[in-house]
């Protein structure tokens, strides 16, 4: 463990700048990320579900530089048909305690309070509101035809697997994703390096001020951002942190595994955890829904509430529904 700690604690240390590619890029807006071993999580003075940092190697693939926007969503909706879950009435046979009015469909919207609250309940600014999707982000009233560049949101599990299939395209493991976000900085805590905004310049669309009311928003953005407003990292990727929460296809556990710790390395789809050790044990009434890793952080993360715009920090998110602050992007592994 002290040796895994010590290698947790070289940051900023460069790595080599990527190997070459295996060719063109299988698809238009994507980079090649090197293979190589990184040491994955963080240290103590982090969250607890990033410990413990421990070594780990993934193979070289290929990555979108952004996450899939509302403007490809619809060429995706439009080629297919396909209806997004927060787009279904929910089937009241799967929840019988539900009132007709609760049946409608939707989505949990951010809903910014007029001061401050008690930020231990979630309710105070997540509010669910009926036609709330990615086309409707705020719910009705709303649209997306001024935000074609900005990330797609509202989308379940099942919505990203659909869109990655019509693609051609597979969701990140959560080693993938997270060894892509450092960018080849080994240990770095941001994705451009340790000072969060160098120079006075915003590197992400992160929350400035005291979540969830005050809102300064020196970068610019009060919620989401076009894809590619800030720098991008040392592999090309932009918004690898920030803006939006990013889903990667491992279920999610309280704390990295003890065998993944222990190994000198993992393959290039790393452990992925059973459906029963993705639940939630801190909410028995959603025990049956299995939760997957996102990563990234959001334009809602905040120092004194969420600071999750680091590579090595991560969540869960329930399969059966999105957020308005959760997107996604596809890569491509080598035959």
């Amino acid at each position: 463990m002290d040796e895994l700690l010590a290698m947790a604690s070289d940051v900023s240390t460069p790595r080599p700048r990527p190997t070459e590619a295996p060719g063109e890029a299988p698809a238009p807006g994507m980079v090649w990320i090197p293979g190589g071993t990184f040491t994955m999580g963080s240290s103590f003075e982090h969250f607890p579900e990033e410990h413990p940092p421990h070594p780990v190697t993934v193979d070289g693939f290929w990555m979108d530089v952004h996450t899939v926007t509302n403007e490809d969503y619809t060429r995706f909706v439009r080629a297919t048909g396909y209806v997004t879950v927060a787009e279904r009435p929910i089937d009241p046979a799967v929840f019988p305690d539900l009132k007709p009015e609760q049946l409608l469909p939707g989505s949990l919207v951010f809903k910014q309070p007029p001061g401050r609250v008690d930020i231990t309940n979630l309710s105070n600014w997540w509010k669910f509101i009926p036609g709330a999707s990615w086309r409707r982000p705020e719910g009705p009233g709303s649209d997306v035809s001024k935000r074609r560049k900005h990330p797609v949101v509202h989308l379940a599990w099942e919505d990203v697997e659909a869109y990655a299939t019509w693609g051609g395209k597979e969701i990140a493991t959560e080693a993938e994703w997270e060894f892509a976000a450092r960018g080849g900085l080994e240990g770095a805590t941001y994705t451009w390096g340790e000072e969060f905004a160098p120079g006075g310049k915003m590197m992400a669309n992160t929350w400035q001020g005291e979540f969830p009311w005050q809102n300064f928003k020196s970068d610019g953005y009060a919620r989401t951002a076009p894809v590619g407003s800030f720098p991008p990292n040392g592999y090309g990727l932009r918004d690898m942190a920030g803006n939006v929460w990013e889903w990667t296809s491992d279920f999610y556990t309280p704390q990295h595994g003890v065998e993944e710790m222990c190994s000198c390395c993992t393959p290039a789809n790393p452990r992925v955890m059973s459906v029963e050790q993705s639940f939630d044990e801190h909410d028995p009434g959603a025990a049956h829904i299995p939760r997957k890793v996102i990563k990234g952080g959001s334009h809602l993360c905040a120092p004194n509430y969420c600071w999750r715009y680091r590579p090595a920090a991560r969540q869960a998110q329930m399969v059966d529904s999105g957020m308005s602050h959760i997107g996604f992007r596809g890569i491509i592994r080598p035959a």
